[in-house]
């Protein structure tokens, strides 16, 4: 199995009384291709972190191999759901690993 685990923080220029909202996205644009990809077995999206964290949001997924993670970032599903989080996130961090 393959986990893939992403941190985003939100851009500076988003209000804060936007933010939740925004957040709020993200997770239901990635939560819905749950059972959409092959290869995918879960997709979860964490957006309530507590005070201590520096980040605003956490993907964790998890994949039958590295090929399906691969498929997964090409399917045009995810794509689209991709650019809307890129238009909201202004840093990435990503740790694709076998569990």
């Amino acid at each position: 199995m393959i986990k893939h685990i992403i941190l985003w923080k939100l851009r500076d220029d988003i209000p804060a009384d936007e933010r939740p909202e925004r957040r709020a996205e993200v997770k239901r644009r990635l939560e819905n291709l749950n059972g959409k990809i092959d290869g995918l077995l879960r997709l979860e999206v964490k957006t309530e972190g507590l005070p201590s964290s520096t980040a605003d949001m956490m993907l964790d997924s998890e994949f039958t191999t590295e090929a399906a993670l691969l498929g997964y970032r090409d399917n045009p599903l995810h794509v689209e759901a991709a650019e809307y989080v890129r238009s909201v996130v202004a840093e990435r961090l990503c740790l694709d690993f076998e569990a």
